[in-house]
């Protein structure tokens, strides 16, 4: 039977969320800075490719995958490739759009910058951005940005000039008007994490390029530009099944790679717990697996209509310490520390909300794991 170790459990545990008029701006609540135990087997990286050892009974996910338009689906225990498949024209090396898993890359690069020295969580981005002094977005710190907690104004219509129309999105995002102040609103929002672009204060892709895809071995990852050469942060990166999961098994290594620190520990912990009570599931462009007020994004995934907030966690079936990447038509990088497991993802959005979801996926993957 397996073991769950939810080292994160107790510390992530959170009360009743707050309305939507709540004010409450705890830059860490109920944060530990302990990492989720990772389950002791000797420690093992890809050079060029993943050491592979098949084993486990894929047939029920893959026929589930199949069928549900994905392209690609990589499992890894302990850093050992144990099962991959292709449906759907899918290929190793095919690059799929991965859409909103580009936030969660985002994350990881301003994770660097913070442990460089060059930005901090609770910094007001108005440092950065002469515009908004003196204005309603003075109070706005990198980490509401990152949140989904900042206030600033979205809508639908604003979404959709900023992703087909814009020809300088990092401005755009920045003139958008504060809608409320920060930390009193959780709304999923493009336009926010665009505006980091600007906070980085050099050329993006060189330093994604030069401090995450390379030292990954990510060969098969391109990050796009706008037309005004900006580096779209929130959506647009083209990757495969394989090179995410070397995203994934960086994070479920607490940010080390080969013995190399890429990402402090502390900053992995902070981006995989909850960021506010306002959505136990959401941390720094990353989702959560504790427990408390859920609100999922199923109309930003594609889907028609939105579910309403709820009580409980994100996949109940799946050990509370995982943590997820997350894109349009439910494309995942899946972590779950405690299991030693990375698993990503990849193809067009199923025919439903309720089809390839955190929880469904997540804990397919792990019964599969448990027959070998």
């Amino acid at each position: 039977m397996r073991m769950v170790v939810a080292a994160l459990a107790g510390a992530l545990a959170i009360t009743a969320g707050c309305g939507a008029d709540s004010s409450e701006r705890d830059p860490r609540p109920g944060l530990t800075a302990t990492l989720p135990t990772i389950t002791a087997a000797p420690v093992t990286y890809p050079g060029e490719q993943w050491k592979s050892d098949p084993r486990g009974d894929w047939s029920r996910l893959d026929q589930t995958l199949k069928r549900d338009s994905s392209s690609c689906v990589v499992v890894v225990k302990n850093g050992v490739l144990v099962h991959e498949a292709y449906f759907n024209g899918g290929t190793p090396n095919g690059q799929v759009k991965v859409y909103s898993i580009t936030k969660s890359l985002t994350a990881l690069l301003t994770g660097m910058k913070i442990d460089d020295g060059d930005l901090t969580l609770d910094e007001p981005a108005v440092r950065r951005i002469p515009e908004w002094r003196g204005g309603d977005s003075a109070d706005v710190r990198v980490r509401d940005l990152l949140a989904m907690t900042s206030g600033r104004q979205w809508s639908e219509a604003t979404d959709r000039t900023l992703i087909r129309s814009a020809p300088d999105q990092t401005a755009y995002a920045i003139g958008l008007p504060q809608a409320s102040k920060p930390g009193e609103r959780w709304v999923y929002d493009n336009a926010a994490p665009q505006v980091l672009e600007q906070l980085f204060g050099g050329d993006v892709i060189a330093f994604a390029q030069r401090r995450f895809l390379e030292p990954l071995g990510m060969r098969h990852t391109n990050w796009p530009t706008d037309r005004a050469g900006n580096a779209t942060m929130y959506s647009g990166v083209t990757s495969t099944c394989r090179d995410l999961a070397r995203v994934g098994y960086l994070v479920m290594r607490g940010g080390q790679w080969a013995g190399d620190r890429l990402v402090s520990a502390d900053f992995i912990a902070e981006m995989t717990a909850p960021s506010s009570k306002l959505n136990a599931a959401y941390g720094l462009l990353w989702w959560s697996n504790a427990e408390g007020r859920v609100i999922e994004v199923l109309r930003q995934a594609g889907f028609a209509q939105d579910k309403a907030p709820y009580r409980g966690r994100l996949a109940p079936n799946v050990p509370a310490d995982a943590s997820w990447a997350f894109g349009y038509g439910n494309q995942y990088i899946a972590v779950v520390p405690s299991e030693g497991v990375v698993a990503v993802r990849l193809g067009r959005r199923p025919t439903s909300p309720d089809r390839v979801t955190f929880d469904s996926f997540t804990s397919a993957v792990l019964a599969g794991l448990e027959t070998s």
